[in-house]
């Protein structure tokens, strides 16, 4: 059945103020050549938007160019105003924006944990008030608000959950007191983050996809067939309370301790830090913990020990022994580590900075030695030393082929040594070599950072194994503050843990908008209902 004419009239203005949203502005010609429309058609919607006040002429396309065929149409901007409302357990980020969603003005408001209900709630919305009225905003039309929590789905209320303020479940109720006529809509801010993701961020490309959110807390979001999934409860990706093994117990109905949340939240992730010997800030929040890891990851970025791809667990590329290398010892109880020959090992997940050796042949001219890409190791040698074990041993190279490696001193070849690869001496006489690296400091402080990323992959990739066993999304998304400064590097472990984990094919990337996206999450979702209601038509309104 065909649709009627004002059916017709409808879906060709929604499509064509979609395309000035989209494309910015545009003239008739480029209306007519992007919707398909005919010429007499285009010229009919340009003359009805802008009688309703929706578009103007905004400019002309060319300098030289004069005339109707040249005008340029743009939405009318300033016809309404939007805010979107970051919540955290700490307080508020505020910005405010036109109807295009361009950044008017911008805030942020600590609110400390001991604040009262009454007065919290006064603070952040005399931010939202202050925001607007410096944005040059008259009036709000809509308002979106992330926050931490569940989100009832039938009233779109945030639900009373353990831990978080009592003042954000307030917040949008005296936000429609003081508002009045502004729609004020609540979402979780893990699916705000996934939807600026889609839209904007590591996920354009994806239909299907799991956005893990990796900073204060963790947490996760669903999107299936470009749909965001909330769940029977408005609960669907509450994987801080998921149970999961290395914990101290089990998580309850109103504290995630002991869940997912245990491993992977800021607070573990300080403590693992701690652990491996790496300084954490005093403030173990969402950006404290992406501090840590942005300066773990700075570390084996410096000692060239970078994954490409999922290549084992964060090994340096094939061929090459990075600086911060931990062991070359026969297995040293390595998970996956396979003897090549007494006192070498080869590994999948040999330890941070060591290469993964892939191409191991026979017969690299010496009695049952290996050649590891190019790389000639002795199966007969005693005495090969660990890197970074005690110099007691190593130091005084008292026996045949000793070595001391404190994180593999660049091309040290000394009388009477041979070398067996870039940066690595292997003696050949009692006495004869001793490598050791100028910068053994730092070469240790390599090291340690190494292997606290090998141990935040694990944690995480037990959290989104149980994810993928699930739903099978073909892509993990690591969001937060920690996701985004985790880049590729930690991407790639876990990505690769995964792949051992499970049979299912997941490709894991790192947020391009990181702690970010929660409030363009917001935003976007202020945008989108306020054009709903503005361009809907008028028997609609």
């Amino acid at each position: 059945m065909p649709a009627s004419p004002s059916t017709a009239r409808a879906i060709n203005d929604r499509l064509a103020l979609r395309l000035l949203q989209q494309e910015g502005p545009l003239t008739a010609g480029q209306l007519k050549q992007l919707t398909g429309l005919s010429r007499p058609t285009v010229a009919d919607l340009v003359e009805r938007l802008t009688a309703a006040g929706l578009i103007t002429v905004v400019g002309e396309s060319g300098e030289q160019r004069r005339g109707p065929n040249a005008r340029l149409y743009g939405i009318v901007a300033d016809r309404a105003h939007l805010a979107a409302l970051d919540v955290r357990t700490g307080g508020v980020v505020v910005l405010v924006s036109d109807l295009v969603g361009r950044v008017l003005a911008e805030a942020s408001v600590p609110i400390g944990g001991d604040t009262g209900t009454g007065p919290a709630v006064e603070q952040a919305v005399a931010a939202v008030e202050r925001t607007a009225k410096e944005a040059g905003a008259d009036r709000l039309h809509t308002v979106g608000i992330g926050a931490p929590g569940l989100i009832d789905p039938a009233t779109g209320d945030l639900r009373d959950s353990g831990g978080l303020p009592a003042w954000h479940r307030s917040l949008a109720t005296a936000l429609h007191d003081r508002l009045p006529g502004a729609r004020v809509t609540v979402e979780n801010e893990t699916n705000l983050a996934a939807l600026a993701e889609q839209r904007e961020g590591a996920a354009r490309d994806r239909d299907t996809f799991v956005l893990l959110w990796l900073g204060h807390g963790v947490g996760a979001a669903v999107v299936l067939d470009g749909t965001l999934r909330r769940g029977a409860s408005g609960g669907t990706g509450e994987i801080g309370f998921l149970p999961v093994p290395g914990t101290a117990s089990l998580p309850s109905a109103r504290d995630c301790d002991g869940g997912f949340h245990s491993l992977a939240g800021a607070s573990a992730i300080g403590a693992l830090a701690a652990e491996h010997g790496l300084p954490i800030p005093p403030a173990m929040d969402g950006p404290g913990a992406a501090a840590v890891v942005e300066r773990a990851v700075g570390e084996t970025e410096n000692a060239g020990a970078v994954p490409s791809g999922a290549v084992a667990s964060g090994a340096a590329r094939a061929g090459a022994v990075a600086m911060g290398a931990e062991a070359v010892a026969a297995g040293a109880g390595m998970p996956g580590a396979e003897v090549v020959a007494p006192g070498v090992a080869r590994a999948e997940v040999v330890a941070p900075g060591v290469a993964r050796a892939e191409a191991v042949d026979l017969g690299a001219g010496t009695p049952g030695g290996k050649h590891v890409e190019g790389v000639a190791w002795r199966g007969v040698t005693p005495g090969v030393a660990r890197a970074g074990e005690a110099a007691s041993d190593a130091d005084r190279a008292e026996t045949p082929g000793a070595l001391r490696s404190e994180g593999v001193a660049p091309a040290v070849a000394t009388p009477g040594s041979e070398a067996v690869a870039p940066g690595v001496a292997r003696a050949g006489t009692p006495g004869a070599a001793r490598a050791v690296a100028p910068g053994a400091a730092r070469a240790d402080g390599q090291r340690r950072a190494g292997a606290f990323l090998h141990a935040l992959a694990d944690r995480i990739a037990v959290g989104a194994a149980s994810v993928v066993a699930v739903l099978d999304p073909g892509c993990v998304v690591l969001g937060g503050e920690v996701g985004q400064v985790g880049g590729p590097v930690l991407a790639g472990l876990v990505e690769d843990r995964l792949s051992r984990m499970s049979p299912l094919v997941t490709e894991v990337r790192a947020s391009t908008l990181g702690g970010a996206a929660v409030l363009r999450g917001a935003l976007l979702t202020a945008r989108d209902r306020a054009q709903d209601d503005l361009f809907a038509p008028p028997d609609r309104t």
